[in-house]
């Protein structure tokens, strides 16, 4: 029989303290990589209220999707972090100024929008630490099942299962409201797009699902949410309508919390 020596007190301790810093030290680089987000959310709400909003929407309905899929949870968080930056890259300078005109865009403008997915996975490289599929999932939001999309042709399950959804989300939410350069047109209408291009620009099982009467049901409670006024405007009787958007489920801190305490 082997006799096991007893390991000395100053080693286990040291290995106690070693394993609380490195709780520590992973906390406070979760904290920092969501405090960065919510740092780059706030910038394109400040630049453009509409790129905002949008965005938003979108990870509101592929949340929606997502649930119904079944997906655990590292995944959900994973698409919601992609439908909440996917339109980050439209900050750029040599694009911003296109939506901002008010105007339809012309083949040129459409050649430099279609740059975004780029210039957001440029954006967004630096935080491949914290969330090393964010920038790959931006770059493939345009990709289509079919191979036929930009910037890569990535074809089928090539793309990220978050691009995938995203898409979809992204391409309802375009359709069903207004920006400066189109009117928003109606959910029958974007219901007949994402038809047509099951099998070709989106998957086809995630087509069904996302029109299925249950996704559907709420689907249009989240948009009604979106156009619906608010209490404070409606007895004030202003002309001006609220449109409030969903709110992000990530936060490196609650914002109601009480000043933390350095870690010591």
């Amino acid at each position: 029989m082997v006799k096991l020596l007893p390991v000395p007190l100053g080693i286990g301790v040291l290995a106690g303290g070693l394993l609380v810093w490195e709780r520590r030290a992973r906390k406070h680089a979760e904290r920092l990589g969501a405090a960065t987000l919510e740092t780059l959310l706030a910038t394109i709400d400040a630049n453009d209220a509409v790129t905002g909003a949008h965005v938003r929407r979108v990870a509101d309905y592929s949340l929606i999707l997502v649930d119904a899929a079944g997906f655990e949870e590292r995944i959900r968080r994973s698409i919601e972090r992609v439908a909440l930056f996917h339109d980050i890259g439209k900050i750029h300078e040599a694009i911003t100024d296109i939506f901002h005109d008010g105007s339809r865009l012309t083949p040129a403008e459409r050649r430099a929008v279609m740059t975004h997915p780029l210039r957001g996975a440029q954006v967004l490289a630096p935080l491949a630490y914290f969330f090393p599929d964010l920038p790959e999932g931006v770059l493939c939001h345009h990709e289509r099942w079919d191979g036929k999309g930009y910037p890569r042709h990535l074809k089928g399950t090539q793309i990220p299962i978050s691009a995938r959804i995203v898409a979809i989300a992204d391409t309802f939410d375009a359709i069903t409201h207004t920006r400066p350069y189109k009117k928003g047109r109606s959910v029958t209408d974007a219901t007949n797009a994402l038809l047509a291009g099951r099998g070709t620009q989106f998957q086809a099982e995630l087509v069904d699902l996302f029109l299925s009467p249950p996704v559907m049901e709420l689907i249009e409670l989240s948009m009604a949410k979106t156009f619906a006024p608010s209490r404070k405007n409606q007895r004030r009787g202003r002309g001006k309508v609220s449109r409030p958007v969903p709110d992000i489920t990530f936060r490196w801190r609650t914002v109601d919390a009480a000043p933390r305490q350095r870690d010591r």
